[in-house]
């Protein structure tokens, strides 16, 4: 339920939890009894949720105007230039034209 400000002419200023269809309507004061108009000292004060889930919230709602395209991240999943992913595979080049691939897997005969 909401807080909301009233101003006692006797005693001054007081906060009041209040339902919002009361809100309007002139509360008594603690203090002296006295209908109390209300008054607009700060903003009314609801309860929210906690924030982690309004964070939440907000990302499900950005995402939903202004989905991330993966032409804004660079190239895409996978592309060697722009992601750590796999290793480049190197060529050894022997002086006598031979080439042997120090990453490959040794056990494989290739043909």
């Amino acid at each position: 339920m909401p807080f909301y400000d009233y101003n006692c002419s006797e005693c001054g200023p007081f906060t009041s939890v209040r339902t919002m269809e009361k809100s309007a309507e002139p509360c008594t004061c603690p203090d002296c009894g006295q209908d109390a108009p209300r008054a607009f000292l700060t903003m009314p004060f609801v309860a929210g949720m906690d924030a982690a889930r309004r964070n939440a919230f907000a990302t499900n709602e950005r995402s939903a105007h202004d989905p991330k395209r993966s032409s804004q991240t660079g190239h895409g999943p996978g592309c060697s230039c722009c992601s750590s992913g796999k290793k480049n595979r190197k060529t050894l080049t022997r002086p006598d034209g031979s080439k042997s691939f120090p990453t490959a897997r040794p056990w494989q005969i290739s043909h």
